[in-house]
């Protein structure tokens, strides 16, 4: 994507050219001398058995910038923990495996919920919640970013353009936000595409000019699992437990700094991953609950920032959203022509009659329980609640890495 253009209120740093992954490394290497980065990588076990995570090991040998990587783990046992250590061990920096099925971590997390913090919902928002606690606890760290374990065709390039933008000590930013093109010979990114965009344009149309709005409008993959963040503004930070995890953590950050000290970052051309399913027949699985889970979160954002939804809203908010969807499957059937690429308009649209359905329920259900899920708490509430508990998480990660 060789363009240049500055269109919104987030400053974009796109790939331009072929800049050597050496030397951008280089510049890191040095830089690391003072300003200590961590790599977050929130993996399952059953990743490690796919082609995704071995490439993904074997092109981090070439990485030699890194303070730590620490691999949040989990639905392992103690025989695939000690496994996947044998297999991060091979890597030529400090690893750090977060193995949250071990009894030490299953003993924190029960005293935080004796303490009475919400944490009672597995999944990827929890467990990078604790590994990012984890970090934290190293006060020599500056920076952390963090990518999904499932890509493919991994390169060096994901984390170095990450993190670089947040790390240099030119530049002034606190959060960088990866960004790709999701295609092989055909379009992929269906919730970005056709749920996520159009509602975000829909709310515009409602709601004329509203500075979050054109935030959240702004970023190019809004739903991309990479990022990377300062360790002064990690500590600060909500997330949703949920599949609305991208969108909580957006708009943690919005709140916690300036636009000015966001940017996103063109990390890879094109990006391939597993893909979720689609099944209108069980709308609690799969990208249909995404969509439900996005939904309920954009709501949740929306009204904390004061904007009152009434049942009428909801009903012109339904349409709207139709309407833009039906748009962006034109847009989308333009750019795969002249591209090459299969397009199928039926199961597009098909798709967007789901999320229409996930939209519904999103609304119904912020309706009933405009919280919802609870957020998980800032790291900095915990060290209030419990001063002693970040040492004693690390000195845990530390007994089950030994």
């Amino acid at each position: 994507m060789a363009d240049f253009c500055q269109n919104g209120v987030i400053t974009t740093l796109q790939k331009l050219k072929e800049r050597p992954i050496e030397d951008i490394d280089r510049d890191l290497k040095k830089i690391s001398h003072d300003r200590k980065m961590v790599l977050l990588l929130p993996a399952l076990f059953s990743e490690f058995e796919g082609p995704a995570m071995p490439r993904i090991i074997d092109v981090l040998r070439g990485v030699g910038y890194l303070y730590k990587i620490v691999l949040s783990l989990d639905r392992a046992d103690q025989a695939q923990f000690l496994q996947v250590k044998k297999l991060m061990a091979s890597l030529p920096v400090d690893v750090r495996v977060v193995w949250h099925d071990g009894p030490g971590m299953r003993s924190l997390l029960k005293e935080l919920l004796d303490s009475d913090f919400k944490l009672d919902k597995p999944g990827k928002g929890r467990s990078v919640w604790m590994s990012v606690g984890y970090i934290l606890a190293d006060r020599d760290v500056y920076a952390i970013a963090l990518h999904d374990c499932d890509i493919v065709n991994y390169t060096r390039e994901i984390p170095s353009r990450l993190i670089y933008p947040v790390v240099h000590p030119s530049l002034d930013f606190e959060f960088s936000k990866g960004y790709y093109a999701r295609l092989t010979d055909r379009l992929y990114g269906r919730v970005m595409r056709l749920f996520y965009t159009p509602l975000i344009r829909a709310l515009k149309r409602i709601l004329g000019y509203n500075a979050f709005i054109e935030y959240l409008d702004n970023f190019r993959y809004a739903l991309s699992g990479e990022f990377a963040f300062t360790g002064n503004l990690a500590k600060g930070i909500q997330i949703s437990p949920t599949w609305g995890l991208e969108v909580s953590l957006l708009s943690e950050v919005y709140q916690k700094t300036s636009v000015n000290r966001i940017c996103q970052v063109e990390v890879i051309e094109t990006y391939e991953h597993k893909h979720q399913v689609l099944d209108k027949s069980d709308p609690a699985q799969g990208l249909i609950r995404m969509a439900t889970d996005i939904a309920h979160a954009m709501f949740r954002v929306l009204s904390q920032d004061g904007l009152v939804m009434s049942e009428a809203f909801f009903r012109t908010l339904l349409t709207s959203y139709i309407q833009e969807s039906r748009l962006a499957i034109e847009k989308y059937y333009a750019l795969a022509l002249l591209n090459g690429l299969t397009y199928d308009r039926h199961v597009e649209i098909e798709a967007v009659d789901a999320f229409v359905v996930s939209l519904k329920v999103g609304m119904e259900e912020f309706v009933r329980d405009p919280v919802g899920c609870p957020m998980l708490p800032a790291w900095v509430r915990v060290w209030a609640a419990v001063p002693d508990f970040s040492e004693r998480l690390y000195d845990v990660v530390e007994k089950d890495n030994r």
